[in-house]
């Protein structure tokens, strides 16, 4: 799985938008559509959990893997 710090790196790279920085990153990114996807990213240094890696891929990102 993944970790804190390759899921900004990702937002980053893909142009979402930082759009708060606190405790968590926050990032907003608009589709070709207009739709606007929001993530949140933790600071912290571990590795995404495998449930929660899934749920930010298919309801924040809206990226679709099929080998999870």
């Amino acid at each position: 799985m993944p970790s804190w710090k390759e899921l900004k790196r990702f937002c980053e790279h893909d142009g979402w938008d930082l759009v708060k920085d606190t405790d968590h990153y926050f990032y907003i990114k608009t589709d070709e559509y207009g739709k606007q996807k929001f993530t949140k990213v933790s600071k912290g240094s571990g590795e995404i959990e495998k449930t929660l890696w899934s749920r930010i891929l298919k309801q924040q990102l809206q990226v679709f893997n099929s080998k999870i």
